[in-house]
């Protein structure tokens, strides 16, 4: 597969880019495989390409029953930051944000990465010292973050007004190299990696059963016939219940819809990320010049992907309130993801009670942001049967009541 460089575009423009070839190509299953991951998103890709990449384990089938990077993947707000309380999350999540800082030039893929900077908005006194504590806690990890003042924050972003008529700015939590990147990009640059090393990602092959011989695993039934393996792994964020239901185990999950809009375009006028957990709300503005929006995850648990007018009009009224300027604008489109919830809000990258049956979800709402950390731990568990970055996040946790409570740090409401 050729690389990718101002070289090749230059070549491809003298003969009408007729010579590019296909990302990834898209195979028939073979009948057995060394491990399948199922849930062709950004934390499975993620998972093949650090199974290849860093222990030579290619023998890899990725199955998805819909299309590449078309789930949570590709519907969520982008934000990429590491500002954590609880060590492992802070250890995880700020993994994932220094492979973000290098994943263009590792994957020979643009993914777009922008470390604009991320703050997390301080509205009442609770927040403040919640804020504080977390720019202390960071300090002690290692992650670079710092408590800013309503000034500073004004600084920072200018269509801001700190003096709100309910929620008055007191300050932000900020990481100034936290940012964004092209979603859709991670999960393709991913998938050409995979190819590249002779993975095969299957698209359009729903798995509709897992197979067990004496408590261990042999393989799943699909839509495109039966496939045996060696290892397996779920990847699936809201549907994993299901999955594991399939393989004879349950899960301390829910799944929820988050929710999401964009407004149409408009000239650049904020260059970071901002949110605003009292207010429910958090804003971006992309290259496009699109104004991205989010807010709190749906109170009840479901599975749509559409989004609904009352949870967009309470997100839009609460950011208005602290960005008048974006009030005459117009809503381009809307979306929901399916997120799933543990009950201290922190993900599952465990072992599983059938044997060489590996699960990763629960991330929640702070999916995107750990891609590259969670795929690097999970290949890890997967090849070796530990990882250090997933030891403190294994299913025993909830057992044993060692909980990992980040419902703050998560930065929007549950």
């Amino acid at each position: 597969m050729k690389r990718y460089s101002a070289f090749a575009i230059a070549r491809e423009a003298l003969r009408y880019h007729t010579g590019w070839e296909r990302a990834w190509t898209s195979p028939e299953p073979k009948r057995h495989y060394d491990v399948i991951i199922i849930g062709a998103g950004g934390h499975g890709l993620a998972t093949a390409y650090y199974l290849g990449k860093n222990y030579g384990i290619t023998n890899v089938a990725v199955l998805e029953k819909g299309w590449l990077g078309g789930g949570n993947t590709g519907r969520n707000t982008t934000i990429i930051r590491s500002n954590y309380l609880q060590d492992p999350s802070a250890a995880i999540y700020e993994k994932a944000r220094a492979l973000y800082e290098d994943l263009s030039q590792d994957l020979n893929y643009n993914l777009m990465f922008s470390p604009r900077g991320v703050m997390m908005l301080a509205q009442t006194h609770h927040e403040v010292r919640g804020y504080k504590r977390t720019a202390h806690a960071n300090a002690l990890q290692g992650v670079k973050t710092e408590w800013i003042s309503p000034q500073r924050v004004k600084e920072l972003v200018p269509i801001i007004n700190i003096d709100g008529p309910r929620y008055p700015v007191l300050g932000a939590l900020w990481q100034e190299r936290g940012g964004t990147a092209r979603h859709d990009a991670v999960a393709w640059g991913y998938a050409r990696a995979c190819s590249r090393m002779g993975m095969h990602i299957i698209q359009k092959c729903e798995v509709t059963g897992i197979r067990r011989e004496g408590g261990k695993v042999a393989g799943v039934d699909t839509t495109k016939g039966p496939i045996d393996c060696n290892k397996l792994g779920l990847v699936v964020a809201g549907h994993s219940g299901v999955l594991a239901q399939m393989a004879g185990f349950r899960l301390p999950v829910e799944s929820v819809a988050l929710q999401a809009l964009v407004s149409e375009p408009i000239k650049p006028c904020m260059d970071v990320v901002v949110m605003a957990n009292t207010v429910h709300g958090y804003m971006s503005q992309s290259d496009k010049g699109e104004m991205v929006i989010g807010g709190g995850a749906d109170g009840f648990n479901n599975y749509t992907q559409r989004g609904s007018f009352h949870h967009i009009e309470e997100t839009v009224r609460a950011l208005i309130e602290t960005f008048p300027i974006i009030s005459r604008l117009k809503m381009l489109r809307q979306w929901g993801g399916i997120v799933d919830m543990t009950g201290d809000r922190s993900p599952i990258l465990s072992k599983t009670p059938v044997e060489n049956i590996f699960i990763n979800c629960g991330w929640g709402t702070g999916g995107f942001k750990s891609i590259p950390g969670s795929g690097w731990g999970f290949a890890q568990l997967m090849a070796t049967g530990d990882s250090p970055l997933c030891r403190a996040f294994s299913l025993d946790r909830f057992k044993e009541g060692r909980f990992i409570d980040e419902s703050v740090a998560a930065g929007v409401a549950h």
